[in-house]
């Protein structure tokens, strides 16, 4: 299995910092804008980026991601062409980790097995695959960890000691805690809740815990990040590429630097957290 993922953790711990996990939507606004957004994130201060597979009903996501995955969908693009991008970045950049987050069903319609070997190929790190619950692991999540990709599990407020072992057993690369109850980018998250949280989680694994949903500022980065081991950012970062597009929705001069400059914004909050603790 790749230890990118492992690597940039360690990293980031030695650092004394938590990570800044960013997540933008593969194909949006377009795929050759979507390229440069990937290929910027490393240098704006993104230590893990999620890449999202476009869906047609993507049930746990906030309007935000839902009109990006709309967006890039109505622009073409595909699991095969967001396998592409994958491989495009790797060109450049061989040291950051990618995980691929999306849903079951456009990957079982690939090709469970031909999916894996060319997502490996390609140079994902792994699958975060949100409809899929570990006792459907046999699906997916084997063959995954089989072919070298971690299987992040999400975690959320409402798995309690009797299931957390379940959701743990077959995690591998991050726990990704999920902040509050609901969709992506619904809410702002109550930090001490969060904190207690991942303390919970950290008696049960000795993977790094992620936090996301609802982290939309570098002040909330900072705060998940005084505690967590890594920051997820998704929707506000969505929502830097919608409001740079022209009326027609396509890309304009200023789309890649609206990302970069909110992930540049993140980063130092993420760095400052663990600076003031």
């Amino acid at each position: 299995m790749s230890d990118r993922i492992g690597a940039r953790f360690a990293q980031t711990a030695r650092e004394g910092r938590a990570a800044l996990v960013t997540f933008v939507t593969a194909g949006d606004p377009d795929h050759e804008t979507s390229l440069e957004i990937l290929r910027a994130l490393p240098g704006a201060g993104a230590d893990v980026i999620e890449l999202g597979m476009p869906f047609t009903d993507p049930m746990a996501d906030g309007p935000a991601i839902q009109a990006a995955g709309l967006r890039a969908l109505a622009g073409g693009e595909t699991l095969v062409k967001t396998l592409d991008l994958v491989r495009a970045f790797r060109e450049q950049d061989q040291a950051t980790p990618l995980v691929l987050m999306g849903y079951y069903n456009p990957i079982y319609v690939h090709g469970v097995q031909r999916f894996l070997q060319e997502a490996k190929e390609a140079g994902a790190d792994g699958l975060i695959v949100v409809d899929l619950p570990p006792e459907e692991d046999e699906e997916l999540c084997l063959p995954a960890l089989e072919a070298g990709l971690a299987f992040i599990r999400l975690a959320t407020p409402t798995t309690d000691d009797a299931r957390l072992p379940m959701v743990l057993k077959n995690t591998a690369g991050f726990v990704y805690y999920v902040s509050i109850a609901g969709i992506t980018g619904a809410a702002t998250p109550d930090f001490t809740v969060v904190a207690e949280a991942v303390a919970r989680l950290k008696r049960h694994t000795t993977l790094p815990v992620a936090v996301g949903f609802g982290v939309k500022t570098p002040e909330h980065a900072a705060a998940i990040a005084a505690g967590a081991d890594g920051v997820v950012v998704g929707s506000a970062l969505v929502d830097a590429v919608r409001s740079s597009l022209d009326g027609q929705g396509r890309a304009t001069e200023k789309t890649v630097a609206a990302v970069t400059d909110l992930v540049a914004a993140l980063a130092a909050g993420v760095r400052r957290a663990r600076a003031a603790a």
